[in-house]
């Protein structure tokens, strides 16, 4: 029988099906599966299950099908791939401008996980709040490069309706920093959605943790996702030598450096470089690259070393 995984929690894993919802466990405790990862099965995936007979609503998860795309990052604690959300049409990536501060480089790191996979929305919420002119800066870079950004505000109402038009028919992902107010606005969005609402922590100027997985429920033709609040997003799927082909911005200098091979960082004739000196990538975009490119060469040493020993 098939389903649509809509959590998973301590290995238990919620399941719509035609005959109802069912509380499921990996049969087996392992699926089959081409790469080691931290969770195999996560919210947006379509699973093959077999009913217990002896227990209602409780099921046993045999197979899981091939994904579309999946939008995934690095565990470091775990050090392991982790899907957070699977088949997914739009990733919607919210921000928001003072409190908690406004943090571009977590939205490149987004777009980079995104970039040639599926759509990325960028939402600036909380707009009650005082926008500075280096948010708005970094704001029209983005829009520049060609990704669409609006602006919310889940207290007042503005830009919901927006919002709303954006992600009707599709499966959205919504991810961003613990208290940027995703999940106020997706109640903002539809009020009732299965999602809970904290308070933002002034003692570490962070939302409080209130959503510990993904959780999927359904909204009018389509499907929400939302996220647990997440710190950091480590791309995963990217060597070092191509990431400059996910940063859309580098793009119209690819191939114009004077080292065929060049890495962008401290290599003579580097047109990427070049562009950043003359003011067409921006400084911040070009040091979100550099402390990407670290991480990235950082983890394969760290694996490497694992390995070895």
């Amino acid at each position: 029988m098939r389903g649509l995984v809509h959590y998973g929690i301590n290995n238990i894993y919620t399941v719509n099906t035609e005959d109802g919802i069912f509380e499921c466990r990996i049969k087996g405790k392992k699926l089959k599966s081409d790469r080691k990862e931290y969770n195999p099965i996560c919210s947006g995936d379509w699973v093959e299950l077999i009913k217990d007979e002896n227990h209602p609503g409780k099921g046993m998860i045999t197979e899981r099908h091939d994904r579309e795309n999946a939008f995934a990052r690095w565990n470091r604690k775990r050090a392991n791939v982790q899907t957070i959300a699977a088949n997914i049409d739009l990733l919607v990536c919210i921000l928001s401008p003072e409190s908690p501060p406004f943090r571009p480089r977590f939205a490149d790191r987004v777009l980079v996980n995104a970039e040639d996979n599926f759509p990325v929305l960028i939402v600036l919420n909380k707009i009650d709040q005082e926008i500075d002119d280096e948010t708005e800066r970094r704001i029209s870079g983005w829009m520049k490069m060609g990704y669409e950004v609006i602006r919310t505000s889940a207290k007042t109402g503005y830009g919901v309706d927006q919002l709303k038009s954006i992600i009707e028919g599709k499966t959205a992902a919504f991810v961003g920093q613990s208290g940027v107010g995703k999940s106020s606005l997706l109640n903002a969005v539809e009020p009732g959605l299965n999602f809970r609402v904290g308070d933002v922590s002034e003692k570490f100027n962070k939302g409080t943790h209130t959503t510990c997985f993904a959780v999927l429920d359904s909204w009018k033709d389509g499907i929400i996702i939302d996220t647990p609040g997440i710190k950091e997003i480590d791309p995963v799927g990217i060597e070092p030598e191509i990431l400059s082909h996910f940063m859309r911005d580098f793009k119209p200098y690819l191939g114009k450096c004077a080292h065929s091979v060049c890495m962008h960082r401290d290599e003579p004739g580097c047109a990427v470089k070049q562009a950043v000196e003359d003011g067409a990538v921006l400084e911040e975009r070009y040091s979100s690259y550099l402390r990407i490119l670290q991480d990235l060469e950082h983890r394969l040493k760290l694996n490497k070393y694992r390995k070895e020993t």
